[in-house]
């Protein structure tokens, strides 16, 4: 789906142009949250509803941050009471101290609000007495001088939260081109439990295993003994082959489809020899690719001694 049109209220610089202090603003249920988080993953400091009156003393603590580089985005809406009453003077306040604020503003059409609303079951913060029609337009009529104040107004009717994210991401993130997406590669124990943060797992178990080796028993897959065991095997070099392939196929589609993080569990049954080996070697396939990572060995025995 080809992303909706989104409209330049007033002349500003190019979203390309880093922006140090964002404002997420808009009507209910028009997708703040999801750039928020975009934002978040970009690399933005990010507080949700902050209540207005505290944006100039809290702009004031962030100034030395500010200028070494930090970037906020705030999402603030009429669920802070008194927002729609004072935003114009608070807002004409901090741009008086210094503070250059880049307003954005999402909105939907009625139908596509209605629906977002119908599948969260959430509730919209000014219908307590109202149907979800009155209090959209009621909101809609309430906003319409913020409207008039953003730099940027987009329309959410025809994206998906992906397409959101990555619009936002596109025009607003400052990190270094095309930055990847960390990755945490976890070895583990089948015996133990798979790890819960998990995105994939992969099973190593039909690989030769050391512990049947009187020698090798009480080692770790950090020992290039068992290195030399396991990797020696033709059929771990042809799983790691077509390992390396697989992943070098995935990764790059799992960061064009917005991951920012993914975490490889690799395990065997103790946890100790094949999926330690197998981790560390998939740890220098990554380095040479220049992914960034973490790993960690959860059931590895800390010594040989604690081996069991």
């Amino acid at each position: 789906m080809a992303h909706a049109p989104d409209l330049q209220t007033q002349p500003s610089q190019s979203p390309a142009s880093p922006f140090a202090i964002l404002i997420i603003t808009g009507v209910s249920g028009s997708g703040k949250s999801t750039v928020l988080r975009s934002l978040e993953d970009s690399g933005y400091f990010c507080v949700d509803n902050l209540p207005l009156g505290l944006l100039p003393a809290f702009l004031q603590m962030q100034a030395q941050a500010l200028q070494g580089g930090r970037k906020i985005a705030l999402v603030m809406d009429v669920r802070t009471e008194g927002f729609l009453q004072n935003y114009a003077q608070v807002f004409s306040t901090v741009e008086e101290q210094g503070f250059h604020l880049h307003i954005i503003f999402l909105e939907a059409d009625e139908a596509t609000l209605i629906r977002r609303f119908s599948q969260t079951r959430r509730q919209h913060p000014l219908a307590d007495r109202d149907t979800i029609v009155q209090a959209l337009r009621q909101e809609r009529n309430s906003l319409s001088g913020l409207r008039s104040l953003a730099h940027r107004i987009i329309d959410s009717s025809h994206y998906n939260p992906h397409q959101l994210r990555e619009l936002i991401r596109s025009d607003y993130a400052d990190l270094q081109p095309r930055q990847r997406m960390w990755l945490h590669l976890i070895s583990f124990a089948y015996k133990n439990g798979i790890p819960p943060e998990a995105d994939m797992v992969l099973d190593v178990r039909f690989l030769p295993n050391p512990f049947f080796v009187d020698d090798l028993r009480p080692l770790t897959g950090e020992n290039p003994g068992v290195q030399g065991y396991v990797l020696d095997k033709p059929e771990t070099r042809a799983f790691l082959d077509h390992l390396f392939t697989l992943l070098d196929f995935l990764l790059p589609r799992f960061q064009e489809e917005g991951k920012t993080h993914l975490t490889l569990a690799i395990g065997c049954t103790g946890g100790q020899h094949r999926s330690v080996v197998i981790t560390n070697v998939l740890g220098q396939h990554l380095s040479q690719e220049n992914y960034p990572f973490t790993l960690s060995h959860r059931d590895m025995p800390r010594s040989a001694g604690e081996a069991t």
